[in-house]
């Protein structure tokens, strides 16, 4: 499979463009409601929020110290690695909800949450905007970042790009279903 770089990421900026007016939209929200759980073994809203805040405590940080190293030159398609690939895919929510185990330290149930959460979520997609910018500018196939699971796995920017933001998604929509579910009751 290859993808148009360009290609990829306006389409990667336009869903980190949605996930920060959506962020903005809860932002207005009380805390009382984004508190709120379907059930005790359930996450809340800012539960949803605070786990993506955990990735990105690793991810963003990373991301910016590689384009910054990076000397290569961009080029006009991305190719996936097989791992990266594997990874971004099974990000993506599918039509039946896909549970996958959440490692412990990424794992905010029960946590006493406040709106700084919301308000840590909307900084990062504006740096995950920004370091999108940046990417035009290098190769997202030769340039390589570690994963938060284990330094000694390296996936390729592009793919790295694609899991975060397919992992944000994934949460987007459970926030949506949890809002939804909330608003019948």
């Amino acid at each position: 499979m290859k993808i148009s770089t360009s290609g990829l990421l306006d389409e990667l900026k336009d869903i980190a463009e949605q996930h920060l007016h959506f962020a903005e939209i809860l932002s207005l929200k009380s805390e009382h409601e984004l508190n709120f759980r379907p059930s005790t073994d359930n996450w809340s809203t800012l539960e949803c929020l605070e786990h993506l805040n955990r990735y990105g405590n690793f991810y963003i940080p990373e991301i910016t110290n590689r384009i910054a190293a990076s000397k290569t030159s961009p080029k006009d398609i991305f190719k996936p690695g097989i791992l990266g690939n594997y990874f971004a895919k099974s990000m993506l929510p599918k039509e039946k909800l896909n549970k996958m185990k959440t490692f412990k330290t990424m794992n905010p149930i029960h946590s006493q949450l406040n709106k700084r959460v919301v308000d840590e979520f909307i900084s990062r997609q504006k740096q995950l905007l920004e370091l999108l910018e940046k990417a035009h500018h290098i190769d997202l196939g030769k340039t390589k970042t570690s994963i938060s699971i284990s330094k000694l796995i390296k996936l390729k920017l592009g793919d790295t790009f694609r899991f975060v933001i397919y992992h944000n998604v994934r949460h987007i929509e459970q926030i949506k279903r949890i809002l939804t579910y909330k608003n019948k009751i």
